[in-house]
């Protein structure tokens, strides 16, 4: 039998300075984050212990704390650079990084923008 692990968290929401725009950067703006990670194990699933598995709590920091260390102008460098951190600091072989920019200065009536990337150890 074979099966793969994989963890979701959509909707992390953090107040960030990254954009084009001077006054993206001056003002800020609200990003959402959705980070989808397949373990290099699934051994959590028999174990039950948390040293088997990825602390889904620990990635919502780190996606936290890489979205507003430095600013960026485009989020597709943003989503890149949380992944890459993200494969270099946890034992996953596959993680997805979706971010959306639901007030991006675009001059028509918009749902979101969400740009993704999807990176492989």
């Amino acid at each position: 039998m074979t099966r793969e692990l994989g963890i979701r968290i959509e909707g992390i929401e953090v107040f960030a300075f990254h954009g084009v725009l001077p006054e993206e950067k001056a003002q800020g703006q609200e990003f959402v984050f959705d980070v989808e990670v397949v373990p290099n194990s699934d051994r959590a699933c028999d174990t039950d212990t948390l040293d088997d598995a990825v602390d889904y709590g620990a990635v919502t920091e780190a996606v936290v704390a890489i979205a507003t260390a430095e600013s960026v102008d485009l989020i597709e460098h943003l989503a890149d650079r949380i992944a890459s951190d993200l494969i270099e600091r946890f034992p996953i072989e596959r993680v997805t990084v979706s971010v959306h920019k639901p007030h991006a200065p675009i001059r028509a009536a918009f749902g979101d923008v969400i740009v993704t990337v999807t990176r492989t150890a």
